[in-house]
């Protein structure tokens, strides 16, 4: 997932942003609220993790402003404001939740992983899936990558399909079975090995960075490009 850190505190920014790319996801970091404000509005993210008392503008002016603009990016405010009038302010403002500081990454990982997953069963209807370069068309069924169209078999489409709506976790080799193939048990083929193959040969050859990562022993991901 691409996430937008806006903190002030730059060891706890870095601390989260390091978390954040050890775990697979794509973070920018914002270091003041105006800042926080520019980015969040020049770019499309998965979710916002958001201080709330930050230089030039505070989080909750700066979370009321996108909201007023129809951004429903989720959001978690992460405060060392703790008292119960606080958070219900904070969740007012529209943030999805609020956790506060100090705090394990693991619970705010969590935490950010499940509002995003929230906002993404809430828009089943989105038709168009991107990657980077990489833009998936549920409707026309087409594919491109920096504007060059690829031409996918209806399986494969079904392959790339499920590892983005899953970008940013590791997929199963189980999963893929149950989910592309509709099998409930192992078939002891390589069926998988074949289809990502092909996959990769189509979607990753000539371009700049490979998209399908394999994580050896666990399965396959893909997740945003590390700059």
């Amino acid at each position: 997932m691409k996430i937008l850190i806006v903190e002030d505190d730059t060891t706890v920014a870095e601390y989260i942003n390091k978390g954040l790319k050890e775990a697979g996801h794509n973070p920018d970091v914002a270091n003041d609220g105006k800042q926080g404000l520019f980015l969040a509005t020049s770019n499309k993210y998965d979710a916002i993790v958001l201080d709330r008392m930050l230089p030039h503008l505070d989080g909750i002016t700066l979370l009321n402003t996108i909201r007023a603009s129809g951004d429903n990016t989720p959001a978690v405010i992460l405060s060392a404001k703790n008292k119960v009038e606080d958070k219900v302010k904070g969740l007012r403002s529209g943030a999805d939740d609020y956790m506060t500081k100090p705090f394990a990454f693991e619970e705010l990982l969590a935490r950010i992983e499940i509002v995003a997953s929230r906002q993404s069963l809430a828009n089943p209807s989105a038709t168009e899936i991107t990657l980077g370069e990489l833009t998936l068309d549920l409707i026309n069924r087409r594919v491109t990558r920096n504007g060059t169209v690829i031409d996918l078999q209806s399986k494969e489409f079904k392959l790339l399909e499920y590892l983005l709506k899953n970008k940013g976790k590791i997929v199963t080799r189980t999963m893929l079975l149950e989910k592309v193939w509709e099998y409930n048990f192992d078939p002891q083929t390589n069926v998988i090995d074949v289809h990502i193959s092909r996959l990769r040969n189509k979607i990753d050859k000539g371009f700049n960075y490979p998209i399908i990562e394999t994580i050896r022993g666990a399965g396959y991901l893909v997740s945003e490009p590390k700059t």
